[in-house]
C-alpha cells in the first residue's frame, strides 16, 4: 500500500512495487504543494476518474493505478475499491490531478493546509496506510 509523505515544500507519493508495476511507473509521484491549487475528499472516487486510461492498470470498481489522458493534459489515479479517495486538483508539474484512495483523507487535507495549528516540523510525518490493503 502507498505511503503519502507531507513535507513542508513537497507531497510524496511513495508507490509499492506492486503498485509501480501496475502503473507501468518506475518513480513515486512527487507534487509541489506551490501547485496544489484544491483538495477534495470524496466517498466515490470512480466518479473522478476521467479521460483514458495512457499508462497503468484498470479493472473496474476493483482497482485503478496509473495515468489517465485527458482534454487538459493527465490525471495520475490510485483507486482501490470503493475506499474513500482525496482529489487534488494541481496548476503545475506532471500531472493536473491526483486521485488517490486513503483511509486518513481528513489526515491528509489537514496536513496539506498552508498557516494551519500544525508546526512545520510535524507536517514532515507520514499519512501511513494511504490506500489500505
Amino acid at each position: 500500500m502507498a505511503n503519502l509523505r507531507v513535507h513542508n515544500d513537497r507531497l510524496e507519493v511513495h508507490l509499492t512495487p506492486a503498485e509501480k508495476s501496475l502503473a507501468f511507473r518506475g518513480a513515486d509521484v512527487i507534487v509541489q504543494r506551490d501547485d496544489i491549487r484544491s483538495a477534495t475528499i470524496t466517498d466515490d472516487p470512480w466518479i473522478w476518474v476521467r479521460g483514458i486510461r495512457r499508462r497503468g492498470t484498470e479493472v473496474p470498481l476493483v482497482i485503478a493505478v496509473g495515468a489517465w489522458k485527458t482534454h487538459s493534459g493527465s490525471d495520475f489515479v490510485l483507486v482501490k475499491g470503493k475506499r474513500q479517495a482525496v482529489v487534488l486538483e494541481l496548476s503545475g508539474g506532471e500531472f493536473d490531478r491526483l486521485v488517490l484512495s486513503t483511509s486518513r483523507a481528513a489526515e491528509l487535507i489537514d496536513r496539506l493546509k498552508v498557516g494551519g495549528a500544525e508546526d512545520d516540523a510535524a507536517t514532515d510525518a507520514a499519512v501511513e496506510e494511504a490506500t489500505g490493503d
